[in-house]
């Protein structure tokens, strides 16, 4: 302190209160340490036998998953550093869709070998910059090892979308990979478009129904509501649609008003004048054609009277997300006033019925493959925590799909690939002469995480399994993976099973940058929290 009393140095500059960590062994080591715990927990669960993790967040739903993307986001994890890793898992989730493990392993992994380098004397800068030049070499081997004839997919062929994306509903739901790659294909090419670099993942919809069993799934061309309908008509073919965005029931004005009624023969004509109207709305639009009234929100009764009188059938779709899909599938347009539709603002359905799903009421919107965008895969299964996690298999093989319209190229699974780009950046880093190679030799040697992982959640020997694998690489074999079922090195493609270049591509892209960031941070200023003081654990004491 000075003589005035004033701080000096960095308590001068900063607000009372902030934490101010530097140098090698506040700073670095402790943001690798942050994140080496992060990519423990993920690690677990990468591989087609990766174990589950239970998770119950803050508003306390359980999550029982062995998803990355999903752990982490229920996780809240506060450590800044820990969070830059899970911003790039985010980022893969985001572009790609699948391998968020990859990106937290791989980071996880070459940041606890940056971690022996550092205690061996070497500057955070030349292991960046190490790093950064193995990563630039790795993508560059990466484009050798394309699957040859792999490298285009006709994406309106079922069997071989299905054998494409087997490799990723694998790795999510072993065993059930067979079942579940045909039912995703179909659902994905009902809805693609002539262009399949325009497919939109959110076309192919999931709807889960408790009981029966997983082999009890099936595609719906068109939409799955779980509701039924309002009326007393439940079933309707080859029928106009008229879709309003808000309730069917007499309009009540903005503002409050007052109406004087003098006589009983006025409050008669007035509630006369009132049913006389609604009755007029719903005959224009019977007489539109319609044969089916969807809303947004409550049917009034008087309104819903009239609807039955003309015989159509009415739904409420109380969900915005559902009405837009709605009339995606049907082609309507939704109206924002109760009035009669033009005849190019009316939707149409080959069949709309309400079905008996496993107990649940349904209503099924059936279409044909010219009409519609929309389709619905019905997932079956014994409890929600399986068939959410299910789900989550579904939207890989989706977001599979839709990169196989862009990019169809294929490579090695089973931790070949990773083996591979190893084996050649190790030759490659002997060669190296500067401080550099040993970052290089390291980069490589995280690399082996994949399989070592794959072979730990299998029950394989880990160290075996690598060293068979650099053994048949070493002699040829480039295309040699991991089998989870003996430990051997064999090619997986016989068997259909393939890693997309594109989910590769960009897992070692993220990952290294992720790291080196890490990396390259020298010093943590954190401002004081905002808010006030915590409240005490044993609540207010009668004394306060």
């Amino acid at each position: 302190m000075t003589a005035m009393g004033m701080p000096y140095g960095l308590q001068a500059m900063l607000k009372e209160g902030h934490k101010h960590l530097s140098g090698l062994e506040e700073a670095v080591l402790k943001n690798i340490e942050a994140c080496k715990s992060l990519a423990q927990i993920t690690r677990t669960s990468m591989g087609p036998n990766g174990m589950n993790k239970m998770v119950i967040n803050h508003l306390e739903k359980l999550f029982v998953t062995s998803d990355a993307s999903t752990i982490v986001q229920e996780l809240e994890v506060q450590h800044p550093a820990a969070k830059l890793l899970v911003m790039a898992a985010q980022a893969q989730q985001q572009e790609i869709g699948d391998g968020t493990n990859m990106v937290l392993s791989f980071a996880g992994e070459l940041l606890a070998n940056a971690e022996t380098l550092l205690r061996d004397g070497l500057h955070p800068t030349e292991i960046a910059d190490g790093y950064a030049r193995a990563g630039a070499r790795a993508l560059e081997i990466l484009d050798s090892l394309v699957v040859p004839n792999k490298d285009t997919l006709d994406v309106r062929d079922r069997a071989a979308v299905a054998e494409r994306i087997k490799g990723s509903v694998s790795s999510k739901q072993y065993g059930y990979e067979d079942l579940l790659a045909p039912i995703i294909a179909e659902a994905c090419i009902d809805v693609v478009p002539k262009n399949p670099n325009n497919f939109n993942v959110d076309n192919v919809r999931v709807v889960k129904i408790n009981g029966g069993g997983v082999h009890d799934s099936h595609v719906v061309k068109g939409m799955v509501l779980k509701r039924g309908v309002e009326g007393s008509i439940s079933s309707v073919a080859d029928a106009k649609v008229a879709v309003f965005a808000q309730g069917v029931d007499t309009s009540s004005t903005e503002t409050k008003g007052t109406v004087l009624i003098r006589s009983a023969e006025e409050l008669e004509n007035y509630s006369k004048s009132e049913e006389a109207r609604i009755e007029e709305v719903i005959k224009s639009i019977a007489d539109a054609g319609a044969k089916v009234v969807v809303g947004h929100q409550a049917f009034g009764e008087m309104a819903l009277h009239f609807i039955e009188k003309y015989g159509m059938m009415a739904i409420k779709v109380p969900s915005k997300f559902d009405l837009r899909r709605f009339c995606r599938a049907t082609g309507a347009t939704a109206l924002v006033k109760l009035q009669a539709p033009q005849a190019d603002e009316l939707g149409f359905a080959r069949s709309l019925a309400v079905r008996e799903i496993g107990g649940t009421k349904c209503l099924v919107l059936q279409q044909d493959s010219s009409m519609g965008q929309i389709s619905t895969v019905v997932l079956r299964g014994s409890t929600n925590q399986m068939l959410d996690d299910i789900e989550r298999a579904v939207d890989d093989g989706v977001n599979s799909y839709k990169l196989l319209g862009r990019d169809a190229r294929a490579v090695p699974a089973g931790g070949a690939t990773e083996i591979e780009i190893a084996r050649q950046l190790q030759q490659w880093g002997r060669k190296e002469t500067g401080l550099d190679q040993y970052a290089i030799m390291r980069y490589a040697e995280a690399l082996e995480v994949v399989p070592r992982t794959i072979a730990e959640n299998s029950g394989i020997n880990a160290t075996d399994a690598v060293a068979a694998l650099y053994t048949a690489h070493a002699a040829g074999q480039t295309s040699a993976g991991l089998d989870v079922q003996t430990g051997a090195a064999k090619d997986l493609g016989a068997e259909g099973v393939f890693d997309l270049h594109s989910t590769k591509w960009w897992a070692l892209k993220l990952a290294t940058e992720a790291a080196v960031t890490v990396l390259r941070i020298d010093q943590i200023i954190m401002a004081k929290m905002a808010g006030g003081p915590k409240p005490r654990a044993g609540g207010m004491d009668d004394e306060d």
